[in-house]
């Protein structure tokens, strides 16, 4: 299948997405500062850089989109795979899946609890924050 966009379309796209104060860590960063939690944000020194930090509580949240973190929920239909090029998308997607599972681990063994948010659980704002205040309690 043949890409839609001019290649030059193509590669302006895709510099435009950001790794860091994405639309959906935004609201993920504001129901928690709303719930009355404070956090630092994308911490160095720790593996993967979480998105949300909660130093004194041990606890660290990442904030995935669905495709580029490969969302296995058979309803979110962001994780599918892309239908071209799979050459290259494959290898690149799952690098990010291991890094994910790596850093988690790294996270855990150094006595930290991880939670991660998927892009498509931030459309049900109480579930959200239900799902939030139920892991930062």
């Amino acid at each position: 299948m043949a890409d839609k966009l001019s290649k030059n379309a193509r590669s302006a796209n895709m510099a435009a997405i950001r790794s860091k104060n994405t639309k959906p860590e935004m609201i993920v960063r504001r129901l928690v500062h709303g719930l009355g939690y404070r956090y630092r944000l994308h911490r160095k020194e720790l593996p993967g850089k979480p998105d949300l930090v909660f130093g004194p509580r041990k606890k660290v949240i990442f904030v995935h989109g669905c495709f580029w973190h490969q969302h296995d929920d058979p309803y979110c239909l962001d994780g599918r795979l892309p239908k071209s090029r799979l050459d290259y998308w494959l290898p690149k997607l799952e690098r990010n899946q291991q890094r994910d599972k790596s850093n988690q681990k790294s996270l855990e063994a150094i006595g930290w609890q991880v939670l991660t948010i998927w892009d498509c659980e931030t459309k049900d704002m109480d579930s959200l924050a239900e799902k939030l205040k139920s892991f930062l309690e």
